[in-house]
């Protein structure tokens, strides 16, 4: 797939509820948890490829300055989407800090070579989250805040479509699977840790921490997920794969095709 770089600006309601989809907030929760990592997680995936931007030939160089753009366009309206979610909430915010730190603590102390390899894990996490998403669409989304619903496929989207990048940027420098094995748990760890910890607080906040069913739907998705997910991951740290040997989402390939980011809009679910 050739990697565009889209600027779309979603038109976010002032009063956007945290719980965008109200038939499962708890989902609306568990996503929200997830945007609040963009604005630290992608700026940090950002620096680590500019850092070896001058050892890049094209075409490489070339995809890794839109991917670069790609991920720049995700945090900035991840950050805007967050500021409505929050409000409210000063311990998510507490929570943003301590996220903010994590990543810039990692880019100052690790190697380069960490860094891309932390970098490339991050994708290959992401891309099976969106191979987990897909065929889930509906049943997540149905009833959703349209803006919110297509916030999160549009950046879903792009994952895909870049799923390939930070990997081959990595290999050019190092490729070393141990440290990508490494370097990718640790993602997935952190990932983890903030998710569940501001998720939880979003149940607390609602009230609805004690509602058994909101238990388990979060318990049926995790499990399926770590089925759909884990293996992915697994793969990918073998030696001579590369992204490429994954099939791509078909819906969420096209849905971007026919993306409108001017208007942030798409005729496919119009």
């Amino acid at each position: 797939m050739t990697i565009v770089a889209r600027r779309p600006s979603f038109p976010f309601a002032a009063d956007l509820s945290a719980a965008w989809n109200p038939g499962l907030p708890e989902f609306a929760y568990a996503a929200n948890s997830v945007s609040l990592l963009m604005p630290y997680a992608e700026p940090y995936f950002v620096r680590s490829v500019r850092a070896v931007m001058d050892q890049l030939d094209d075409p490489l160089r070339a995809e890794a300055e839109e991917y670069v753009r790609q991920e720049s366009a995700h945090h900035a309206q991840h950050h805007r989407f967050n500021a409505a979610i929050t409000a409210g909430h000063p311990f998510l915010q507490r929570l943003e800090g301590w996220m903010g730190a994590t990543y810039k603590w990692l880019g100052r102390t690790r190697s380069a070579k960490f860094n891309m390899a932390f970098a490339a894990g991050s994708e290959a996490i992401a891309f099976a989250l969106a191979r987990w998403t897909e065929p889930r669409l509906d049943e997540l989304f149905d009833g959703a805040d349209p803006v919110a619903r297509d916030l999160y496929w549009w950046h879903l989207a792009e994952e895909v479509e870049h799923k390939s990048v930070a990997f081959d940027v990595y290999a050019a420098i190092d490729g070393s699977k141990l440290r990508y094995a490494f370097a990718m748990t640790l993602s997935l760890v952190l990932l983890g840790l903030f998710t569940t910890a501001a998720t939880f607080t979003m149940l607390f906040s609602t009230k609805r921490i004690f509602n058994p069913i909101a238990w388990f739907r979060l318990t049926k998705w995790a499990l399926s997920m770590v089925w759909v997910v884990f293996p992915d991951l697994a793969v990918s740290a073998l030696p001579h794969h590369h992204p490429t040997d994954f099939n791509d989402p078909m819906f969420l390939t096209a849905w971007l095709r026919s993306f409108d980011p001017e208007q942030a809009t798409n005729p496919l679910v119009a």
